[in-house]
């Protein structure tokens, strides 16, 4: 568990991972409450069907919208994404709550929901971007990743209870108000993060939205590994969308225990989530493929089992189980896809997968209609839980060599992709310096270069600053996404400044044979690299390349 601790600890350090956290929980209080709340608004005015219907007309846009707007992550700013997403979550939220609280007519408030819940597809993108660009080296990331399942869960649980007591007292549109209030503070606290993007065009003008889209569904198309993760998670959609539904049938229909209890299962699905968490952390830099085999296993077992046991007790102690599977499955299958996804590509591979997740909701949100006018609440649980093993048995072989391309440094990547130096390199070029990288670590006041000695490493800063001396006066501080050491190996010449560590410092150190092999062969970066050696020796600012 040494390995866990210390990610967790340097996850803590970490400002603007920690307010990033804080938003995801935000977003998933006021996203899982205000999909109660509508479905149960809508199962009051026409049963399942009606909930259904209302489920697939929030859905439906998301499919088409999703793959198109991540693209924003990838050619502008995870940021700008988020923080545009939580302004229009916000609108639509205001909108339903007012229609609520003033008795308007059923449509409106779907028409403001419909608008909360296709701004929805803008997070995920957006987050799945921001994270490998926040993070400091591979076990933070998956620490993210884990942590951020934990906030997610704690948020299901929140949402949950918050649902549950606002409806019981009949007040829907609070549930809305309290979304709306969520998301406006998730967009307030992202704001401030300047994050640039991180696909970079090699000379060449951007893609429009729908070719960008058509990118991620080309590199979904050529590799299997990630093809296959993406239709785990598409699959765990399926069951998630059936589930949102399967759990109001279950409160009003089979446990007879009214609309609120809708929230208090939605309760004890998050809770399972959160007894997940010490699974979830304990696969730091392991294999995934047995986790996600376990987690699929544990989902089919226990929702089918609530097929067969329609008490409260043991029904809330089945979905619960249910939670903790699905937690474990959606942290190793999104982990092991950041892994295997180039980085300049993540935005809009997790743009396709957005929207293949919107399908997979809509399409378990009609599943359940349609299982049980087949053959009852019974047979809507027991193919319901069938569908993530249907998913695995698709797969085939496959399914047992997950890991095989999960070998491309998403950290190092984003780093070195956020430094003027690279930025005009094309991808396998900067993804071959990334391999390279070692990641180094210095303690407060320690040498780390010296002024005179031959140049053989040039650092790239991830984390920390460090003061800058030439002769004996110091000049200036340095800090993330600036570079160390540049000079000395651009005009093989002794060191010209010391460079000493100002607290804790982690760089990544590429030897001179791997950076100027690949400065040397791209012009653009050849001659902004020389300039900013230029620059450091005479005090003027180099034009970034182009």
């Amino acid at each position: 568990m040494a390995r866990p601790r210390q990610a967790l600890a340097a996850l803590a350090s970490n400002r603007a991972l920690a307010r990033v956290s804080i938003t995801w929980l935000l977003f998933i209080v006021s996203e899982y409450a205000v999909w109660i709340a509508m479905l149960v608004y809508a199962y009051g005015r026409g049963g399942a069907t009606t909930a259904g219907v209302v489920a697939v007309a929030q859905l439906v846009p998301g499919v088409v919208v999703g793959p198109l707007v991540s693209t924003i992550a990838d050619q502008r700013s995870p940021v700008l994404l988020l923080v545009s997403g939580y302004v229009v979550q916000t609108a639509g939220m205001a909108i339903t709550a007012v229609v609520l609280y003033t008795g308007g007519p059923p449509l409106a408030a779907y028409g403001g929901a419909v608008l909360a819940s296709t701004a929805i597809t803008a997070t995920r993108p957006g987050q799945a971007t921001l994270i490998p660009a926040l993070a400091r080296s591979a076990d933070e990331l998956t620490a993210a990743n884990a942590v951020l399942g934990w906030m997610e869960n704690v948020g299901i649980v929140l949402a949950g209870t918050l649902t549950g007591l606002a409806l019981s007292s009949g007040q829907p549109g609070l549930v809305f108000a309290l979304g709306a209030a969520c998301t406006t503070l998730a967009a307030v606290l992202l704001a401030a993060l300047r994050i640039p993007p991180i696909a970079v065009d090699d000379g060449a003008a951007r893609p429009g939205a729908m070719a960008a889209v058509l990118q991620g569904i080309v590199i979904l198309k050529r590799r299997p590994q990630p093809r296959l993760l993406v239709g785990l998670i598409t699959a765990q959609y399926v069951l998630i969308g059936a589930l949102d539904l399967l759990l109001v049938v279950l409160a009003i229909s089979v446990l007879h225990r009214g609309a609120q209890w809708s929230g208090y299962l939605n309760t004890a699905y998050g809770v399972g989530g959160l007894a997940a968490g010490a699974l979830t952390i304990t696969l730091l830099g392991r294999r995934l493929g047995i986790p996600i085999m376990f987690a699929v296993a544990t989902v089919f077992l226990a929702l089918a089992a609530t097929a067969f046991a329609p008490k409260p007790l043991i029904t809330l102690l089945l979905v619960g189980a249910v939670g903790f599977g699905r937690a474990v499955l959606d942290t190793a299958t999104r982990t092991l896809l950041q892994r295997t996804v180039p980085s300049d590509l993540l935005g809009r591979i997790f743009g396709v997968v957005e929207g293949l997740s919107m399908a997979g909701l809509a399409l378990g949100s009609l599943l359940v209609p349609l299982l049980t006018h087949l053959g009852g609440t019974r047979a809507a649980l027991i193919g319901t839980a069938a569908v993530l093993p249907l998913a695995v048995l698709l797969g085939g072989r496959a399914i047992t060599s997950l890991d095989a391309a999960a070998n491309v440094p998403v950290v190092e990547i984003a780093l070195l992709r956020s430094m003027k130096h690279f930025r005009a390199l094309p991808t396998p070029a900067l993804e071959g310096l990334a391999q390279a990288a070692q990641r180094r670590i210095f303690v407060d006041g320690q040498t780390i270069i010296a002024q005179g000695d031959n140049g053989d490493v040039f650092y790239a800063i991830a984390e920390g600053e460090v003061d800058v001396w030439v002769d004996g006066i110091h000049v200036g501080l340095r800090r993330r996404p600036e570079g160390l050491g540049e000079i000395a190996l651009v005009r093989k010449i002794p060191r010209s400044a010391t460079v000493v560590a100002k607290g804790p410092v982690v760089l990544y150190a590429l030897d001179a044979e791997a950076f100027l092999t690949v400065v040397t062969g791209h012009e653009a970066t050849r001659r902004y690299v020389d300039a900013v050696a230029t620059s450091r020796l005479t005090g003027r600012d180099p034009e970034p390349p182009e």
